[in-house]
């Protein structure tokens, strides 16, 4: 795991080796993701195929030390049209739980978002968990993206920073 302060590091052809991908492969879909470095960020594309009930492709990234009492995270993107998920990972009592949150871009327009922790909605499999806890910083293991348009085509998302932070 990587140590975390408050930034996750998108800086250099070493950050993006951390990320791995899990596309809809793991039902029989046939989507290809991938992120690769480009300058000084990270670039999330692929193509979506809707072919064997596929439709997705996901990348994460392991952290740790993720300090208590930070109550948000922030977002700083380059998108495509497209709607995608920011994810953050938990592992409670054995199981991964996936708190998302959906946002929307816009083509070729860099875009800021910021997400209170409270507003993630926590899913396992696809399927939301009304009961799960909040979101706490401290428990967060992992960070990630997630396209899943039910559409076919391209995707590519520019990722510029994704920061935890206290408000």
């Amino acid at each position: 795991m990587i140590d975390l302060t408050r930034a996750v590091d998108l800086s250099s052809e070493e950050s993006i080796e951390l990320w791995r991908v899990t596309n809809d492969g793991v039902m029989g879909g046939l989507s290809e993701g991938c992120m690769l470095f480009d300058h000084d960020h990270g670039v999330f594309s692929g193509h979506i195929s809707l072919e064997n009930n596929g439709g997705f492709s996901s990348v994460f990234r392991p952290v740790k030390g993720v300090p208590k009492k930070l109550h948000s995270i922030q977002i700083d993107v380059e998108g495509d049209g497209k709607c995608y998920q920011l994810r953050a990972v938990v592992f409670d009592n054995g199981y991964c739980l996936a708190y998302k949150q959906d946002f929307e871009t816009i083509v070729g327009q860099r875009q800021v978002f910021t997400f209170p922790l409270t507003d993630f909605k926590a899913s396992f499999r696809g399927r939301l968990i009304s009961n799960a806890p909040i979101l706490a910083s401290s428990d967060v293991r992992e960070v990630g993206l997630l396209v899943n348009n039910h559409e076919a085509g391209e995707f590519a998302l520019s990722v510029f920073r994704i920061e935890f932070l206290e408000s």
